[in-house]
C-alpha cells in the first residue's frame, strides 16, 4: 500500500474514489465521469461518510453535464432525484444538491454549464477540507491531559473531502502530544472501524487497537478510556445526533461511566429544519449485511433481520459538539446556525 492515498480526487475531468469495501486488503480506485456510476458507489458504501457523500454527489451533478447540453432543466431534475435518492439519512447530501440546484438555477442558460458547476463542486470540495481543519484545531480544546481516546465508525479522510471530523480531532490532539492511543471500535455489521479507521491510523502512525463494539464497557469498566469522540450524518437543531448504529450504545456507557462523550462534525450537518431527533428519518439495510460477510453467508438467507444504519443519540447525553465554528456545549440551540456562513 502506498503511504499517501486520496479518498476523492478529481483529474482532467475524471472524479476518482477509493472503493472503499476493498480496505484495508486492496487500494483499489474508481475512476468515472458518469453520475449513475457515481450513485451507485454512493449506495454500495464505495464511499461514504457524510461530508464525503455530499463531495461526491456534486461533483456527479456536474459530470452530467459533461457532454450534455440538451434538455438541461430536464437532465438537472433527473440526476438530482437519482443522487437524492441513494442515501436519506447524510443530511450533507441534502446540503450538497441544494447547493448544486442554487447554481445550475441561476446560469442554466449558460454554454458552459459544467464548467460553472464543475467550479462550484471544487468550492464545496475545498470547504469541507477546510471545514476538517477547523474541527481538528477546536477539538483540541477537549484534551485536558494525554488521553486514551474510543472512536466508532470511520469519521477520517475515507469519510470526508478532507483530513476528517473526529478522526481529525484524534489526529490534531496525538500530533500535538495529547493522545497516546487509540480503541477503534471494529463497528458492526459492515465493520467501518477495523477496516477503515484501523487503515488510517495504521497510515496516520498512531496507536490503536480494534475491539468489537460490545467490548467498549468492559474498558470503561477497568478505567482505560478517558474520552469518546464520534461523528455525525445530522444534528438536530436541539443537538440530538445521528451517527452510525451502536453510537448510542457508547453515549450511555460513558454516562454511566461518568467520561466524556462528544460529537464532531462540520455545521453543514446540522439540520436546521429538523427540530429534534425524532424528526430524523433512519436508512434500513439490507439484511445480507448482517447475514454474510464479505459474500460469505454467516447464518440462514431465511432469517430475518432488523438493520437500521444510524441511530439517534440523545442531546443530554453529549458532552460537547466540535464543529468548524467552535466546540458548542450542552444546553444547545442551533436555530441561529446558517451552514458555511464563515468558510463561503
Amino acid at each position: 500500500m502506498s503511504n499517501n492515498f486520496k479518498s476523492i480526487s478529481f483529474d482532467n475531468d475524471y472524479l476518482i474514489l477509493i472503493n472503499q469495501t476493498k480496505l484495508p486488503l486492496t487500494e483499489e480506485y474508481i475512476k468515472t465521469d458518469d453520475y449513475e456510476r457515481i450513485a451507485l458507489a454512493i449506495e454500495r458504501l464505495e464511499v461514504r461518510g457524510a461530508p464525503a457523500i455530499g463531495v461526491t454527489a456534486a461533483y456527479g451533478v456536474a459530470l452530467a453535464f459533461k457532454n450534455n447540453q440538451q434538455n438541461k432543466n430536464e437532465a438537472f431534475t433527473k440526476v438530482y432525484n437519482r443522487l437524492a435518492a441513494t442515501r436519506p439519512t447524510a443530511v450533507n447530501l441534502f446540503w450538497a444538491l441544494e447547493e448544486m440546484k442554487k447554481t445550475f438555477d441561476a446560469n442554466s442558460e449558460q454554454d458552459n454549464i459544467y464548467q460553472i458547476l464543475l467550479e462550484k463542486a471544487k468550492q464545496i470540495h475545498q470547504d469541507d477540507i477546510n471545514m476538517c481543519d477547523a474541527i481538528g484545531r477546536n477539538g483540541l480544546e477537549i484534551f485536558d491531559k494525554k488521553s486514551v481516546v474510543l472512536t466508532h465508525c470511520n469519521t477520517g479522510q475515507l469519510a470526508t473531502g478532507g483530513n476528517g471530523t473526529a478522526f481529525n480531532v484524534i489526529k490534531t490532539g496525538f500530533e500535538n502530544g495529547m493522545v497516546a492511543h487509540v480503541y477503534a471500535d471494529e463497528t458492526r455489521p459492515l465493520l467501518q472501524g477495523s477496516r477503515l479507521t484501523a487503515f488510517e491510523l495504521e497510515k496516520a502512525g498512531i496507536p490503536f487497537s480494534i475491539i468489537t463494539d460490545s467490548t467498549a464497557a468492559f474498558l470503561m469498566k477497568q478505567g482505560k478510556v478517558d474520552l469518546v469522540v464520534v461523528g455525525a450524518d445530522r444534528i438536530a437543531v436541539n443537538g440530538d445526533a445521528a451517527n452510525k448504529i451502536g453510537t448510542y450504545n457508547l453515549a450511555v456507557l460513558c454516562k454511566h461511566h461518568n467520561i466524556p462523550f462528544y460529537i464532531a462534525a462540520p455545521v453543514t450537518t446540522i439540520d436546521t429544519g429538523c427540530p429534534t431527533g425524532d424528526d430524523i428519518k433512519i436508512e434500513l439495510r439490507s439484511k445480507d449485511e448482517v447475514l454474510k460477510i464479505k459474500d460469505i453467508q454467516i447464518s440462514k438467507p431465511s432469517y430475518d433481520v432488523y438493520s437500521p444504519a444510524f441511530d439517534v443519540t440523545p442531546a443530554g447525553l453529549i458532552h460537547g459538539i466540535i464543529t468548524d465554528e467552535g466546540l458548542f456545549r450542552y444546553p444547545y440551540d442551533f436555530s441561529e446556525i446558517r451552514p458555511g456562513k464563515n468558510n463561503r
